[in-house]
């Protein structure tokens, strides 16, 4: 699976330890984030990787800010990207079952390096149920149509 990961300066210390976890469990990584002394605004980021996973450039993204929420925030702009803060596992669990969560979102102030690892490794390995939770993903993207985001791919 090919990934794009970025951060924004308050994330960097996750990123890298991240990126080096991704690639232990043979995963492709596309480092899009910050070195931690430049500060950098969430949305620059954000907008990197969603942008990438929105066009089909990486299968998914993992994006790392103070607390995750500005990240989602910027990432649901883009069409087609389904992006959430996961917290736990079982929110990494039913992200992926219930919403095919293309994009994850990570708190890099007060998430630990082991449960960060944990919660990604549930995320890549859980897939999407379908079913009843299709058909609602498919009202989601006909919600984006009708406001002006083109189909998607």
């Amino acid at each position: 699976m090919r990934i794009a990961v970025g951060s924004d300066h308050r994330g960097d210390h996750l990123r890298l330890k991240l990126i080096d976890h991704l690639r232990r469990l043979g995963e492709e990584v596309v480092d899009l984030g910050v070195p931690a002394n430049d500060d950098t605004d969430y949305p620059d980021v954000a907008e990197t990787v969603a942008r990438q996973v929105s066009r089909h450039e990486v299968d998914r993204g993992i994006l790392i800010c103070g607390t995750g929420l500005g990240m989602c925030i910027v990432a649901n702009k883009f069409p087609g990207v389904r992006a959430a803060p996961c917290f736990d596992d079982i929110t990494a669990e039913l992200s992926r079952r219930h919403n095919d969560l293309n994009v994850l979102c990570l708190s890099g102030d007060v998430m630990g390096e082991k449960l960060a690892d944990r919660i990604v490794e549930i995320w890549l390995r859980t897939p999407f149920e379908g079913g009843r939770h299709a058909r609602r993903l498919q009202k989601v993207a006909a919600i984006e149509q009708r406001n002006g985001a083109p189909p998607a791919a």
